[in-house]
């Protein structure tokens, strides 16, 4: 018995510091939406052993509203997340059933790839590569408890009871942290449909001294294909040439499908017109405020009544389900008003509906308590990113995980923190804004929120941050040779057409009337691509030398756009050396804000809030004048406070 009890206890001891073992992580990341699966993959690829505690891990990388990657300023978030390193490029690239290139007869800074995505797919690609990462572990449990130790994470605690150790704690809840969804007057508690909501970790937060408020957004229904009859709407093909999101090689050559565009009439307007009691938004049911700038169809229909329809793009949601996307038809209206106001739309008159459409009310953590880093002031080694933080948008969430994994490892490994710059990114404008402007509404990127856009644009986001994700350790070597080989390209052959001379002789003229252009006499190739009707093409129709180049698409692409744009670029290089000089001007982290004269309350108050980290960031605060910033900058520089 002695010996058998002696066995047993070994045995149970070994049992114990096995499972010990097993919930002792590097980072937890709870949630695993756009942001976590960024977040999981750039801690585990750094070495990171990493916890994904996810509702439902059937639901990884889902897109529970739009089947779709990109469009205007959000490619060039994904454009800039392959570059770092991250991988919705990759996975996008995989599974799309058509790429379109929108904005493609306008200047490159809007010029916008949008994806519509295979949406199972999608996931199932983006699971693959997380369970095929060594690093990574798997949990489906709701996280409800944070655990800190003097103001330092320590680890979480589950809704079972287990506890997690971890040295970092990234959060990406998307919508489920207290979430409650409204179809109709009566709310239920859930995150997405299908979903439960997220309960306890709001709390928890609270305990810890940081703030949540409520945020809404929404989601259209989703109807049966067999059941929509496409002969009265307008086909929307996509693009015959493809381009993709990755910069690394041998994307995938997919066959591609259509989506199709219908519109609201006045029979659908008076259907929500009659039955706006029945709104919860209409009714005050739901705090949060709503996307600014993806309003829900009686949204639409109320504030712009002088328009008579509204467009209604009908998207296939993949290639192994019935189920069809409604884009532009968000609503929490009652499921019963929500068949009429769909059946009333030209092709969709015996509609049958799969899911009905809802709004989703949740709370956020307002980023003003967030550094440049995703972490949080309050708590070291707790970070944030995606819908969390206040914004909308797949891109959005996933170009913050990335960041906050990356800060993950380096808080971990106490090295500096990744923070990116407004002038370097969509990427670092985006979390500039979240953390230094007051948001009161879902945050979507734009391109009018960068100042610098025609510097950002999606073509050259490998250049302006592979190196960056080269130094972190998300760049292979390969990748880095690869873009290195590429700029290197583009520097001697923009170097070259400097040289190339085009006469003007009879059989060129017959070419450039082609274009609408003419030429009186020689021209070098640099100084015809700056016209706006000639591009690489024309050149290397002109020119047999260029022809037999073979010069890549991508390469002269972006010549053609350095060259057009030459004067606009420089332009607003000066504007970024401008702005460099305020950045110059550090602040102090413990700077007595109420101690300064010369200032306002207002402005004292909005200072010690947000706490810039240079004049820059301070100048950029909603409310503070040009002449604050002058009284700082003589503080600064005299006094060296």
């Amino acid at each position: 018995m002695a010996c058998n009890y002696t066995l047993s206890f070994l045995f149970y001891n070994d049992f114990m510091y096995k499972g010990y073992l097993e919930n002792k992580f590097d980072v937890i990341v709870v949630g695993g939406g756009h942001a976590g699966c960024e977040a999981v993959m750039a801690c585990a690829k750094l070495g990171l052993k990493v916890l994904l505690a996810t509702l439902n891990i059937e639901h990884i990388a889902l897109q529970p509203c739009n089947p779709a990657v990109g469009g205007p300023a959000k490619s060039t978030l994904v454009r800039e997340i392959d570059a770092l390193g991250g991988v919705m490029a990759e996975v996008t690239d995989a599974t799309y059933l058509q790429m379109k290139t929108l904005n493609s007869s306008k200047g490159p800074a809007v010029r916008a790839l949008r994806a519509q995505s295979d949406k199972a797919e999608y996931s199932r690609y983006m699971r693959n590569l997380l369970e095929s990462n060594e690093n990574v572990y798997l949990k489906q449990c709701c996280i409800t408890e944070l655990l800190t130790h003097n103001d330092e994470i320590t680890g979480a605690v589950d809704e079972y009871g287990i506890e997690y150790s971890a040295r970092a704690v990234i959060l990406t809840t998307g919508t489920s942290l207290e979430g409650r969804i409204f179809i109709g007057l009566t709310p239920y508690s859930a995150g997405r449909l299908g979903e439960r909501a997220a309960i306890g970790l709001s709390d928890s937060l609270h305990k810890l001294g940081i703030e949540t408020k409520k945020l809404k957004t929404g989601t259209p229904a989703r109807v049966d294909k067999r059941t929509i009859d496409y002969s009265k709407m307008t086909v929307q093909d996509g693009d015959e040439e493809l381009h993709f999101f990755s910069f690394k090689p041998n994307r995938p050559i997919r066959k591609t499908y259509p989506c199709y565009l219908t519109r609201t009439n006045e029979i659908t307007h008076k259907i929500i017109m009659e039955n706006l009691d029945k709104s919860p938004m209409y009714q005050g049911l739901i705090q949060g405020v709503g996307p600014r700038y993806c309003p829900s169809i009686e949204d639409k229909v109320v504030r712009f009544a002088h328009n008579p329809s509204h467009h209604i793009f009908i998207e296939p949601e993949g290639l192994g389900t019935y189920e069809t996307y409604i884009q532009g038809f968000s609503t929490s209206l009652p499921a019963d008003v929500q068949v009429k106001m769909i059946r009333s739309l030209p092709g969709l008159e015996n509609a049958h509906i799969i899911k009905p459409a809802y709004a989703v009310e949740y709370d956020y953590v307002p980023a003003l308590q967030t550094t440049h880093s995703l972490m949080s002031k309050k708590i070291k080694g707790l970070f944030m990113a995606g819908q969390i933080n206040g914004t909308s948008g797949y891109e959005e969430a996933a170009a913050q995980g990335l960041i906050a994994g990356i800060n993950a490892f380096n808080y971990i490994n106490k090295s500096d923190m990744l923070e990116l710059s407004r002038s370097s990114s969509y990427t670092g404008t985006l979390i500039d804004d979240l953390v230094t402007k007051d948001i009161q509404d879902p945050y979507r990127m734009l391109t009018s929120r960068s100042e610098y856009r025609l510097l950002l644009r999606q073509d050259n986001a490998d250049e302006r941050l592979t190196a960056i994700g080269h130094r972190v350790g998300l760049v292979d070597d390969e990748q880095f040779f690869r873009f290195e080989e590429k700029q290197r390209l583009i520097k001697e052959e923009s170097k070259r057409l400097e040289s190339v001379k085009i006469p003007a002789t009879e059989k060129n003229n017959e070419i450039l009337a082609k274009y609408g252009e003419y030429i009186d006499r020689g021209y070098r190739a640099s100084e015809l691509l700056k016209r706006t009707g000639i591009n690489y093409k024309v050149i290397q129709e002109l020119d047999e030398n260029t022809k037999n180049l073979q010069i890549p698409a991508e390469v002269y692409e972006q010549i053609e756009v350095i060259v057009k744009y030459d004067g606009y670029i420089k332009r607003q290089q000066d504007q970024v050396e401008q702005s460099g000089k305020l950045e110059k001007f550090k602040i102090p982290e413990n700077i007595d804000y109420a101690s300064i004269d010369h200032i306002s309350s207002e402005t004292k108050d909005k200072l010690a809030k947000i706490r810039p980290k240079d004049l820059a960031q301070a100048s950029r605060i909603g409310g503070i004048k040009p002449a604050d910033i002058s009284v700082l900058m003589v503080l600064l520089d005299k006094h060296r406070i």
